[in-house]
């Protein structure tokens, strides 16, 4: 397991942080003395979340508050309360998502709900809090990919899967465009001179709810998949959490790096190999602009 360096005196925040990887998260960031912010849909989850952490860490850090990613006012709202506080935010993981719903689902504002949660929303979130992260000494933004991303693919003629819909390749697409966020923020930080970091990670096949919850969304997994499930090799939520963890924290680590478990599906944090399609500058771009368009969460030219 990744042993976390001392945390004291950074402020972070988690989305998805009330059960598996987030919450992993969550407890090793406050063990090491990281103030945590525990981003979460759900509040009472949440709450139970923090008391388990208190639990094992009595001197922990850690409050709750609320953030839908799949409600961009609600996005623009959790940014707000912390822009209202004004401490510098160190440390930003993207880590909350939704995986396989068997029917097309939409967010509040008309995305397909695993693009809107998994890439629309995180952007829009670490756009509006980029002013409280570039006050941070060294900030760091890590943004949760997936293995799947290799099977995704960026369509701006069909970006929200309203021609046809596929579970598998709307979750591959939405962990392709997390992985391009990850490269286009850290470029985007090199040519403007911002100290922040930006890189992206994966968890391998971890042993949390996620794969579990998004396929009862409209109906039950398949057979198939419910098989793949139980043969697939995993490993625990901590150590799909870890290379999220090492690039937030470890020394050495690269701007737009891309991190996850030594052999692919388990193991100890390494550096992982992207699929080409997260390296491509020009789809990565676009991207990124048209997700300023939907969501009206555009880089202030100041910054």
């Amino acid at each position: 397991m990744y042993q976390v360096p001392s945390q004291q005196g950074k402020l972070a925040v988690v989305t998805g942080a009330n059960s598996g990887t987030g919450k992993a998260a969550a407890t090793k960031l406050a063990a090491a003395g990281a103030r945590v912010i525990m981003a979460v849909r759900t509040v009472a989850k949440g709450e139970q979340a923090r008391a388990e952490i208190l639990s094992a860490h009595p001197a922990a850090e850690v409050e709750v508050r609320r953030i839908d990613l799949a409600d961009l006012a609600s996005v623009k709202e959790f940014a707000h309360g912390l822009i209202a506080d004004g401490r510098p935010v160190d440390i930003l993981l993207n880590n909350a998502g939704v995986m396989f719903p068997p029917v097309r689902h939409e967010t509040v504002d008309g995305f397909e709900l695993q693009l809107g949660s998994n890439f629309l929303g995180p952007l829009a979130l670490t756009v509006r809090l980029l002013p409280l992260l570039l006050k941070a000494p060294a900030p760091r933004v890590v943004t949760m990919s997936s293995g799947m991303a290799a099977r995704g693919k960026i369509d701006f003629d069909d970006l929200n899967w309203e021609k046809s819909y596929d579970p598998t390749g709307a979750y591959g697409r939405s962990k392709l465009a997390d992985l391009l966020l990850s490269q286009h923020l850290a470029r985007l930080a090199a040519e403007r001179g911002w100290p922040l970091l930006s890189a992206g990670a994966h968890p391998g096949a971890a042993a949390t709810n996620i794969a579990a919850s998004g396929p009862r969304l409209g109906g039950e997994p398949s057979l198939l998949f419910r098989i793949a499930l139980k043969i697939t090799p995993q490993h625990s939520a901590e150590a799909g959490a870890d290379p999220m963890l090492y690039a937030a924290t470890a020394p050495g680590v690269a701007q737009g790096g891309y991190y996850g478990p030594r052999w692919g599906l388990v193991g100890a944090p390494a550096i992982a190999r992207p699929t080409k399609k997260g390296l491509d500058r020009v789809v990565a771009a676009r991207l990124w602009a048209e997700a300023e368009r939907l969501t009206g969460a555009a880089l202030p030219a100041s910054l």
